[in-house]
């Protein structure tokens, strides 16, 4: 399969500039694209993961990702999809977050080889230019009514718009013509949202290079959908924020969970998205889907699938592990200290010392409100202590209640959940 009809398959080109000829030029040659991540925060989320996968699959097909880290326009900030002007971060901050964007693509792409990414950043030639340089060389060649057409800026004239984000499509120009011009990248990707940007860029290209070498100036765009559930809600969002790839941010026990949690009515989709899976093994997971839902074959292949992907092997069966513990009734005594901290990472918790009474503990943790409380919940068999039942009324909290040396899990009836640190 051509990697255009795999893409299509997947459901990942939206839209695309001149697709014969760009299904023409992927046969032929092994090109350089580029796609933009703006260091708007200090971690991609799990919806950037549909372009670096994207960028992936071209590299699997011989070629060459030139990854951009957006440190010009992160200062900027880009109108699409945004009602609001966004907040402007301090230089210092966008290059704080530039720095882990980049430390995070280096994890997905490879950098060796023959076609090996190379990883851009926009302020390298951006900062350089002078205001002069960027209305006479840049600016001239973008026309007023173009640009207030581009569904970005049009969506935002009622609400209003800055002259700073309305130069954003310019500057995003700007970089795709820079880098066919420096590195011959020949193609650009992104969400759907980034449209109009992409098409801006093709034709500055264009008129930069002039009508006479109109057959040298082959450069185009695709874009792919915006991820949404089948209830149009967005991808990625969760009560508790956005899911993030950074670990400190979203343990991969909550990013495994998130993806084991996904509906019925997604799963397929995002197996087409976000896997490498070939058609014949999704479309055996469609037939578990539809043949036997209850055992959620194709959540549990997502969920493994992208948390090695953006973690490790390791990653997935420390989640495995946690997950079984608290929903399938494993052993709890069988996890480690870091299983423990991912799986009861938003319990509540407190600090006790080693040879304290089960019944103070209890009170002092907030466990039950009282002492004559605590008393008829250990009577009444209420509480468990990693797991297991304890009724011993003057129970002491000892080096064998540790998990792993370092934790012991209380809990008071079905789902109330307590972690218990030791002092000193």
């Amino acid at each position: 399969m051509t990697l255009i009809n795999d893409l299509k398959f997947r459901g990942l080109l939206n839209q695309a500039t001149d697709e014969p000829g760009l299904t023409e030029l992927l046969e032929n040659e092994r090109i350089s694209l580029y796609c933009g991540f703006d260091p708007t925060g200090d971690s991609l989320h799990i919806g950037h993961l549909i372009t670096v996968i994207t960028l992936r699959r071209f590299q699997l097909a011989g070629h060459r990702p030139l990854p951009l880290v957006g440190g010009a326009t992160g200062l900027i900030g880009d109108p699409s999809g945004k009602n609001a002007e966004r907040s402007l971060n301090e230089q210092s901050v966008v290059e704080g977050f530039s720095e882990k964007i980049k430390s995070q693509l280096q994890r997905f792409l490879d950098f060796d080889g023959e076609n090996g990414a190379k990883l851009q950043n926009n302020y390298d030639w951006i900062s350089g230019m002078t205001v002069i340089d960027f209305l006479r060389d840049v600016g001239k060649n973008f026309g007023l009514n173009y640009m207030l057409a581009k569904d970005s800026v049009e969506s935002r004239i009622q609400s209003g718009i800055s002259f700073t984000e309305f130069s954003y499509m310019i500057l995003q120009s700007y970089d795709f013509y820079h880098l066919y011009k420096e590195e011959n990248c020949k193609l650009q990707i992104g969400g759907s949202d980034q449209w109009g940007n992409i098409t801006a860029g093709l034709e500055f290209i264009r008129k930069m290079y002039g009508q006479e070498e109109d057959e040298k100036a082959k450069a185009f765009g695709f874009t792919i959908p915006l991820v949404t559930k089948a209830d149009g809600s967005k991808f990625g969002k969760t009560e508790g924020g956005a899911i993030w790839l950074d670990p400190e941010k979203t343990s991969p026990y909550e990013f495994y969970q998130f993806l084991l949690n996904t509906d019925d009515s997604d799963v397929i989709k995002f197996l087409k998205y976000f896997t490498f899976l070939s058609q014949d093994e999704i479309a055996e997971l469609e037939k578990e889907v539809a043949e036997r839902p209850h055992e959620r074959a194709a959540q549990k292949r997502l969920a493994e699938e992208l948390t090695a992907f953006v973690h490790d092997e390791e990653a997935v069966r420390q989640a495995q592990n946690i997950s079984a513990a608290l929903f399938g009734g494993g052993d709890l005594k069988a996890l480690t200290a870091t299983e423990i901290k991912q799986g009861f990472k938003d319990v509540p918790s407190f600090s006790i010392e080693e040879g304290k009474g089960l019944i103070d503990v209890l009170v002092e943790g907030g466990v039950s409100p009282s002492k004559r409380q605590a008393r008829e919940d250990i009577k009444n068999g209420a509480v468990y202590i990693n797991g297991e039942r304890c009724r011993e009324m003057d129970k002491t909290m000892g080096a064998d209640d540790k998990i792993d040396g370092q934790f012991t899990i209380i809990r008071r009836g079905k789902k109330k959940n307590f972690l218990v640190r030791y002092e000193g």
